[in-house]
């Protein structure tokens, strides 16, 4: 502390400052009455070093060691400067600093020791950051390199070059950075681009912004540039960038992935450059076509047809070659077995190693040279940045002829109906409808007319519909099933799932088809779906995401099953399709019968031979039952056959379900011996043929004309 003197009359008295003076290091010690118990600010390390480096910079406060009767002892303590001596007590244990070497120190003996440890920390003001900026570049403009910098100051040159970096901003803007009129952040952010103008532009946008976050700085100072990151930069690289005079942006406060590239067009044309260059490269293989562009839309090979292509075969070399280094990796990996880490050579090996397998295992396809004559090649960039070449694939204007294929079922449609028969029916509109007759008496079972297989699959069809629509889990791989094949395949005849996406309409138009049960579900759950779907399309997304999981997967089910199809149409022969039919309607349990559909004159038996008729009903009710309407007319048989299999669960071919099968119970007669009985499905009592009672068999039905159809 000062201690004031004597002055002349009038006058304020003059302040005389504490006595200094140098002391050895032996003789001083360390105060308890230092404020400071927490680690702060630099090292003791890297203090020692530094007064090794510039010596002691500043004088130590110390105070006389008094004995018991208060004369000094020669000693004194450092009640403030303790880490400066801690830090010159370090170099002196190391031996770089004598332990009688003077030390500069200021003599305290007023006032309290604690007092003046907790003023030397509190009036010492620490430097503005832009004076720290200024000082590291007066440095640099001095000679010293960044590295010299840091090594100077204890501090990264990453440290190092932040501070060169925010020195260099717009002096205009540095300006306003000392009157505090830009954080420290902010003024980061404007570090991105180099250009004082621009910066200046930006800071201004700013102002009138209603953000004024650092990252919108930074936007603006990166707009219409490319992140380093983009395919197209690490397509070209950085260093041919910059060659062609391309300038980088960086941030050096945060992680910028390699920074921007500011010229975009620059990039552009160096990529393009470079596919040309790599296009010609791939012509000379002899392709029809090669397309070069940096990316292609996303499903640009639909339709195309990929040529397969086979691997190029092993040499002999280069199978022994294969073969060591699958040798040398299998050793490598059994030695380091059990162990808790791997040498850094042994794994940097097997790197090399698997790097070299994948190379024998990933070998181009070789393809044929009339192949490639009618194929050509897309060369672009993958998400990696790594040049794509996909070759091998056939338009369908350079697909060779083919000629027209023959029916699958070795039979024209004229084959397959009887069209000796012909009616002209008359449609509700007036117009006509040439069809074919149903026979009204056949003496063996013919197959199904295709009108009549169309008009029953129809019915299957709504019924998969309705079944499909309630179950969301089928549903989903269904939908699953058919995108796959639309996506990775050429063609996709392999789903009666016809997902465009579009709502399936099929022609056929079987009678009553629109009031069974399953249609009148469909509908029914349509209107409602389009009364809780917005009438604008745009809001569609929005609601759609706003649903719960649950709703959602209740309308994909309808959405999808609106598109299957599986009607079998004459014109239109899909036997995978049908195929894939039954095994959807496998996963689905479906019964035709459950769902619906009976056997009526109408729909099937007034359309069918009297062969189809009696199998009918000796797949539902047993042969003799069957026997026992054998000898009608086609007339009395079909009401008969109604009546026989009205409750029975029976259906055609057509709508059956693999696996479904329609049996009867065994029964025994009076005399013990077993025979095929029928059931009475429903609850119904059999019908013995050979029975006499009126009770137990039903009158004879009513002789009904049936019309040709």
């Amino acid at each position: 502390m000062s201690t004031k003197t004597k002055s002349p009359k009038g006058s304020s008295p003059k302040i005389a400052l504490s006595a200094s003076r140098d002391i050895p290091f032996d003789r001083l010690v360390l105060s308890q009455s230092n404020v400071r118990r927490f680690k702060a600010g630099v090292a003791i390390e890297e203090l020692a070093e530094d007064i090794a480096r510039r010596t002691l910079l500043q004088s130590l406060t110390v105070r006389p060691v008094l004995d018991e009767n208060g004369a000094e002892t020669g000693m004194f303590e450092v009640p403030s400067g303790g880490r400066r001596y801690r830090a010159l007590e370090l170099l002196v244990k190391s031996k770089r600093l004598a332990r009688t070497v003077p030390i500069p120190c200021v003599i305290r003996t007023e006032g309290i020791a604690e007092e003046d440890s907790l003023a030397e920390n509190i009036q010492r003001a620490p430097l503005h950051p832009l004076d720290q900026f200024r000082a590291f570049q007066t440095l640099r403009e001095k000679g010293q390199s960044e590295e010299e910098i840091a090594a100077a100051f204890f501090i990264s040159v990453a440290v190092v070059k932040q501070r060169l970096r925010l020195a260099a901003v717009s002096p205009r803007l540095l300006d306003v950075y000392a009157e505090d009129g830009v954080t420290l952040e902010q003024l980061m952010a404007l570090t991105v681009s180099p250009d004082h103008q621009r910066q200046e532009q930006v800071w201004e946008a700013v102002q009138r912004s209603y953000s004024k976050e650092p990252y919108t700085i930074r936007r603006m100072l990166t707009e219409g540039a490319v992140r380093a990151s983009d395919k197209r930069a690490q397509f070209v690289g950085a260093e041919a960038y910059e060659e062609a005079g391309g300038i980088i942006l960086r941030d050096l406060f945060q992680s910028d992935e390699g920074g921007w590239w500011q010229d975009a067009r620059l990039l552009d044309r160096l990529v393009a450059d470079r596919l040309e260059r790599e296009a010609d490269v791939i012509r000379t293989e002899g392709w029809r076509w090669v397309e070069a562009l940096p990316e292609f839309p996303y499903g640009h090979s639909y339709g195309l047809r990929r040529l397969q292509g086979e691997a190029e075969p092993f040499t002999e070399a280069e199978m022994a070659t294969r073969q060591a280094l699958q040798t040398e990796y299998d050793g490598l990996e059994a030695s380091c077995e059990g162990r808790d880490e791997i040498p850094d050579q042994t794994d940097q090996r097997l790197a090399e190693i698997e790097t070299a397998l994948a190379a024998f295992d990933h070998r181009p396809l070789v393809y044929g040279t009339e192949e490639i004559t009618r194929a050509g090649a897309f060369v672009s960039i993958d998400g990696s940045g790594s040049l794509r070449i996909e070759r091998g694939f056939v338009r369908p204007e350079d697909e060779p002829p083919m000629g027209a294929p023959e029916p699958e079922t070795g039979e024209t449609v004229a084959e397959a109906d009887d069209v000796r028969n012909v009616t002209v029916a008359a449609r509700v509109d007036g117009s006509a409808e040439v069809v074919a007759a149903e026979p009204e008496e056949d003496e063996g079972v013919r197959p199904l007319s295709d009108r009549l297989v169309m008009e029953l699959t129809a019915h299957r069809t709504v019924a998969l519909r309705e079944a499909l629509a309630n179950d969301s889990d089928i549903a989903f791989v269904a939908a699953l099933h058919a995108l796959t094949l639309r996506l990775f395949y050429r063609y996709n005849l392999d789903s009666c799932v016809e997902i465009e996406p579009k709502s399936a309409a099929f022609t056929a138009q079987a009678a009553g088809l629109g009031d069974t049960a399953s249609a009148q579900a469909i509908e029914t759950r349509h209107a409602r779906w389009a009364e809780t779907l917005p009438k604008e399309p745009g809001k569609l997304w929005d609601v759609l995401t706003g649903f719960d999981g649950d709703s959602r997967q209740v309308l994909f089910a309808h959405c999808v099953a609106l598109t299957l199809n599986a009607v079998a149409e004459p014109y239109n022969r899909r036997p995978k399709a049908l195929a894939h039919a039954d095994r959807l309607a496998e996963a689905l349990d479906l019964d035709m019968a459950a769902a619906g559909w009976k056997p009526t004159i109408e729909g099937y038996l007034g359309r069918v031979t009297k062969g189809r008729i009696l199998e009918a009903v000796r797949e539902a009710k047993g042969a003799r039952v069957a026997d026992r309407i054998a000898h009608m007319k086609k007339a009395e048989m079909s009401e008969a056959a109604e009546a026989l299999l009205a409750d029975t669960g029976w259906v055609p071919e057509p709508l059956r379900t693999p696996g479904q099968t329609f049996g009867v119970e065994t029964q025994t007669d009076g005399e013990g011996e077993g025979e095929v009985q029928p059931a009475g499905i429903g609850g119904e009592p059999a019908i013995d043929a050979e029975a006499d009672d009126d009770e137990t068999e039903p009158a004879p039905p009513p002789q009904v004309a049936i019309a040709a159809e």
